[in-house]
């Protein structure tokens, strides 16, 4: 009895520490739950009653951080993109490009303005019901711990097995997963560790696939990939972007010729738009510079 007791006094000072680990991260997850919304979802509750075409509209929004009120990003900034239309927004960084994209969103509400979708302002619509038409495809992919078939199916939860395996195979995966011994059932590890950078771009891309949006969104999509894996993400990118509304925010301006707009941002507003042909020939141009810029860093790539 004396060893079994002393031995349990022993391991206390084991338990004390667990439970000492549990109560603080217990508190961050209250901390956590008892966090203001940023948007009120009963003020936003209208729900979507026909298919959205992707028309989207901004007319003179002003927004500036909550943390840095006094600082404002965008200065009434209008813009007009047809459904099924492609777009480009370049800038440097700072100007606002990813901002224009968190507001439509609505991870933010802006102070002045309007963003409307067809017509109708965004803050009348249910917030998930817009989210559900909106898809993005990021320069880092998050990818959960689970399997290669979970990971793609997150784009739509109540897809088929069939469905699954055609997003695949339009995102040109079907070959890397099918490399793989337990094929589907891989598990990619935690934030897709398992993977290359351009497996894990692939499968967001099959994601989007899945969720067929009207509205698709790529955000620096192919800036950290090599030249073999961006061939293959750009010719997915390319079938993917076909009759959606489409904002492509890119750096590397070789990736955004083919879109039907750019729109050049500068400290919160647009300071030029055309095609790439109309804006590399304009002297002294914003966007003909960041093509120098471009072209000074990396020589051997084609004008």
């Amino acid at each position: 009895y004396t060893t079994f007791i002393g031995a349990s006094i022993s391991g206390m000072g084991d338990l004390y520490a667990q439970i000492n680990k549990t109560v603080g991260a217990s508190e961050r997850i209250f901390e956590l739950l008892h966090e203001d919304s940023e948007i009120q979802l009963e003020h936003a509750a209208k729900p979507i009653q026909h298919a959205i075409k992707g028309q989207i509209t901004y007319n003179h929004v002003h927004f500036s951080y909550p943390s840095r009120s006094d600082l404002p990003v965008l200065k009434g900034l209008s813009l007009d993109i047809s459904a099924g239309e492609k777009i480009a927004l370049v800038g440097y960084s700072g100007a606002g490009k990813s901002t224009i994209i968190q507001l439509l969103m609505r991870f933010y509400n802006y102070q002045s303005g309007q963003i409307l979708i067809d017509g109708t302002p965004i803050t009348d619509f249910n917030v998930s019901e817009l989210r559900k038409n909106i898809a993005i495809v990021p320069q880092e992919v998050m990818l959960f711990g689970g399997t290669i078939f979970e990971n793609i199916s997150y784009g739509n939860p109540a897809a088929s097995r069939e469905e699954v395996y055609h997003a695949a195979q339009q995102a040109y995966a079907t070959e890397f997963i099918e490399s793989f011994p337990e094929g589907y059932e891989t598990i990619v590890g935690e934030r897709g560790i398992k993977l290359s950078g351009g497996q894990r771009q692939r499968i967001a891309i099959a994601r989007a696939v899945l969720k067929d949006p009207k509205i698709l969104i790529l955000d620096e999509a192919t800036s950290s990939l090599d030249a073999s894996s961006e061939h293959l993400v750009q010719a997915a990118l390319n079938k993917l972007m076909q009759n959606r509304t489409t904002i492509v925010i890119a750096h590397r301006l070789a990736t955004i010729r083919e879109v039907d707009t750019i729109y050049v941002i500068k400290d919160g507003q647009i300071a030029e738009s055309g095609s790439h042909q109309e804006l590399s020939i304009q002297t002294n141009g914003l966007y003909a510079n960041l093509i120098k810029l471009q072209f000074e860093k990396s020589p051997n790539v084609e004008n």
